[in-house]
C-alpha cells in the first residue's frame, strides 16, 4: 500500500502555528509583492474566493469578511515543511517528498488491519509536534492515494486518514471524484474528457484502454491503470527527478525605467537560478533573459523582448550566470519604457558531474575560483538566511534614508510578512 500525506492549507496553517488566535479566522497568503491570493484557509474557500484573485479585488468584494492577509514567508514555510518531513521519516518505512507540503509513503510491511490506527496516530503526532494539520490517504496506487487524501481532508469522519483498500471502496471514491480533480489530468484533458461524456473518475476507468491510449497516449493510459488499482508510477522515480528548465520571474512592486534598477532585479533572478541548479547538482548551457512593459497600461509604450546566452562550458556558478544575464539585459534594454516584469530562464540542464569543457576557452583556475565563490555564498546564506551575502550588482543603486544600500530582498513588497519565528531569534524579541 502507498500513502500520500498532505498538509492542510499549508501556508495558512504555518501562519496560524504562531498565531493561535487566528484558528477560526479567514486567512489568506499573498504572492510576491502582495499581488494575488496563493493560499486560502478553509473559511476563505467557503466564501468562494478563488485562488489567484488579486488582493485589492478580494478586499473590494469582501470588505467586511474579516480576512487576515499575510505576505509570503518562505523561510517559515520551508522550515516547518522540513520538520513535518523529519517526523514522517521517523515513522514511515520510506518517504518521498513530492512538494513542500506533500509526501508519498511506502507502507510495505505494515499489515492492512494496522494501517488505520497507524495513520491516525501519525497525523496526530505531526499536528502535536509541528502545529501543522495533515491528512493521509492510503491506497494501492499513488493516484488513488491522492484521491483518498482529499477525502481525508474533506470529511471529518475519516479522522484525517482515509483508506481505499478494495474495489468497492475504490469505485465509490471514483464516482465521487470529478475527472478534472484526478492527479495527472490537467485542464486541457479534463475539457476533452467532458466533451466525450466522461464526468467522473469512474467514467474514465470504464473506457476501453485502447481508446484511452489513442487519445491521451501512454501517460493517460498510466493514469487509467492507476485508477483501476494497478501501480504504474514508481515513487522512487519521482524522487530522482531533476528540473529540465528553471525559471525565476517576478513583477516589480512599481514600474522601473532605469537600467540600474533592472540590473539589480535581473542579477538576483540569475543568482536564484544558479542556487537552484547547485541544489539539484546540475549545470545549464543556456540562459535567457526576458523583460516586459506593463500590458495593463495601454496608454504607455509597450515593449516585450527576450534573448539568450549560450555557455561554451555548462555552468552553475553565480558569477558566470549573473555576468551573462547582465550582457543579455544590456543588449535588449530600451530606454524610455516603463518595465513591469523581468525574468531569467536556464535550460540545457545536465548533471554537474559530467561537464564537457570547451577545448579552447575553458580556464580551470577561473572556474575553480567561481565554484569557491558560489560555495561561500551558499554556506553563508544557508547559515544566516537568504540574501545575507550577495554580489555587488544585486544591490540597489539607490540608498535608503539611513544611507545604507537597499538589498534586493527588501525591494519586494511584503508589507504583511510574519516574523521568521523558527529561523530568527529576533522574531521573539520584544520591541
Amino acid at each position: 500500500m502507498v500513502g500520500l500525506i498532505d498538509c492542510d492549507n499549508f501556508f495558512c496553517s504555518c501562519e496560524r502555528v504562531f498565531r493561535p488566535d487566528l484558528a477560526e479566522t479567514p486567512v489568506v497568503v499573498l504572492s510576491n509583492n502582495d499581488g494575488c491570493v496563493v493560499a486560502r484557509s478553509r473559511e476563505v474557500k467557503a466564501m468562494g474566493v478563488p485562488e489567484g484573485m488579486p488582493y485589492f479585488e478580494m478586499m473590494q468584494k469582501y470588505p467586511d469578511a474579516g480576512i487576515v492577509a499575510f505576505s509570503s514567508n518562505y523561510a517559515l514555510y520551508g522550515d516547518l515543511s522540513a520538520r513535518v518531513m523529519s517526523i514522517l521519516r521517523q515513522e514511515a518505512p520510506d518517504v518521498i517528498q513530492y512538494s513542500i507540503d506533500e509526501a508519498f509513503l511506502d507502507l510495505e510491511g505494515i499489515p492492512l488491519e494496522q494501517l488505520r490506527p497507524w495513520g491516525e496516530a501519525l497525523c496526530r503526532k505531526v499536528r502535536k509536534c509541528t502545529g501543522v494539520p495533515v491528512s493521509l490517504g492510503i491506497a494501492p496506487t499513488n493516484t488513488l492515494a491522492k484521491i483518498a487524501s482529499k477525502f481525508a481532508k474533506r470529511y471529518p469522519g475519516y479522522n484525517k486518514c482515509c483508506i481505499i483498500a478494495d474495489d468497492v471502496q475504490r469505485e465509490k471514491a471514483l464516482k465521487l471524484t470529478p475527472a478534472g480533480d484526478v492527479w495527472g489530468i490537467g485542464r486541457r484533458i479534463a475539457r476533452s474528457l467532458a466533451a466525450a461524456g466522461v464526468v467522473t473518475a469512474y467514467d474514465f476507468t470504464m473506457r476501453e484502454p485502447a481508446w484511452v491510449r489513442n487519445k491521451y497516449h501512454v501517460t493517460g493510459l498510466r493514469t487509467w491503470e492507476e485508477l483501476r488499482g494497478m501501480p504504474r508510477i514508481e515513487i522512487d522515480a519521482m524522487d530522482a527527478r531533476t528540473k529540465q528548465t528553471i525559471v525565476t520571474s517576478r513583477s516589480f512592486p512599481g514600474m522601473i525605467t532605469e537600467l540600474g534598477d533592472m540590473r539589480s532585479h535581473v542579477s538576483n533572478y540569475a543568482a536564484r537560478c544558479a542556487a537552484k541548479l547547485r541544489r539539484q547538482d546540475s549545470v545549464c548551457s543556456t540562459l535567457t533573459v526576458f523583460i516586459q512593459s506593463n500590458h495593463f497600461r495601454p496608454d504607455l509604450p509597450q515593449y516585450d523582448r527576450s534573448a539568450f546566452y549560450t555557455f561554451l562550458t555548462p555552468t552553475n556558478t553565480t558569477p558566470e550566470l549573473v555576468t551573462a544575464a547582465m550582457r543579455v539585459l544590456k543588449a535588449i534594454y530600451r530606454p524610455g519604457i516603463c518595465y513591469k516584469r523581468a525574468g531569467i530562464m536556464v535550460s540545457g540542464i545536465s548533471s554537474a558531474r559530467a561537464i564537457q569543457p570547451d577545448l579552447f576557452c575553458f580556464d580551470p583556475a577561473l572556474r575553480d575560483r567561481f565554484n569557491r565563490v558560489s560555495a561561500a555564498l551558499d554556506a553563508v546564506n544557508r547559515r544566516d538566511g537568504a540574501d545575507t551575502l550577495v554580489m555587488g550588482v544585486q544591490q540597489y543603486s539607490e540608498l535608503a534614508p539611513d544611507g545604507r544600500s537597499v538589498k534586493f530582498v527588501n525591494a519586494i513588497r511584503r508589507a504583511r510578512k510574519s516574523p521568521d519565528y523558527t529561523t530568527r531569534l529576533g522574531a521573539f524579541c520584544l520591541r
